[in-house]
């Protein structure tokens, strides 16, 4: 019985260590936090679709790279493309309109494919624009 124990604390330690692990490794941060990001070169990924890049603009310099079409599926290409701008070593910010669809991915990316250092935009492009921050078209 104490075996049965010791066995179910084990790997209820190590199921909250990964949980911390990964939560610590989606961080979130407000517009000048993303400022000194992108002046220290970490790539932003807006992860919106073609029509709200159109709408809004994007932040400059910001990586287009569709995550979820109009229904809300994953795009088929999102992950081999965001790989060629940051692997799970990199640092990483992710954008969209409210901060809402890069929190889910964010944690995604951190839990289940190993990256440990992504940014998640609060309030996304919305807050940045509202700020008078600078977008290009």
């Amino acid at each position: 019985m104490a075996a049965v124990r010791i066995c179910l604390l084990a790997l209820i330690l190590a199921v909250a260590g990964f949980a911390a692990q990964a939560k610590d490794s989606l961080r979130h941060v407000d517009n000048a936090a993303l400022a000194e990001l992108i002046g220290r070169g970490v790539p932003v990924v807006d992860i919106r679709t073609p029509p709200e890049w159109g709408q809004t603009g994007i932040v400059k310099g910001a990586h287009r790279i569709m995550a979820f079409d109009e229904r809300g599926k994953l795009a088929p290409d999102f992950i081999e493309r965001l790989a060629k701008v940051a692997g799970p070593d990199d640092e990483v910010v992710l954008i969209c309109r409210t901060g809402n669809r890069t929190r889910l991915l964010g944690t995604a990316l951190s839990e289940q494919l190993g990256y440990s250092k992504v940014y998640n935009v609060e309030k996304g492009i919305v807050r940045w624009i509202g700020e008078g921050r600078p977008v290009e078209k």
